[in-house]
């Protein structure tokens, strides 16, 4: 089994950065692809950003050019980087991992003020 734990969460204003990190234990060597999903006020939760194991990386186009995912494997613990935050990025974060089974966070709240 594999659990995660996500941290980084917070109030910023908009323009600013914040880092999430997800801090994965158990058999975490049977992790292929991590990733972060997103989930606003009313809204169906949502793909930010994907990376697999050897450091391949994917980005919606909201978030393409302002956020960066990043993996450190003998951590076991995967990133994301926010910077130009904007109100519209306002949600609570996700971490997902997928290898043998699907496992999430259980969510970190994001809020970007005006």
């Amino acid at each position: 089994q594999v659990q995660l734990v996500e941290s980084g969460g917070g109030l910023v204003q908009a323009g600013g950065s914040l880092r999430l990190s997800c801090a994965a234990s158990g058999s975490t060597a049977r992790i292929n692809v991590m990733a972060w999903y997103r989930q606003a006020p009313g809204k169906q939760r949502e793909l930010v950003a994907t990376i697999t194991r050897d450091g391949s990386t994917y980005y919606v186009d909201p978030v393409k050019g302002r956020f960066t995912i990043s993996r450190d494997n003998a951590k076991n613990t995967v990133y994301l980087q926010m910077n130009s935050l904007k109100r519209e990025d306002t949600a609570v974060y996700y971490c997902h991992a997928v290898g043998l089974l699907e496992v999430w966070g259980q969510g970190t709240l994001v809020t970007v003020s005006s």
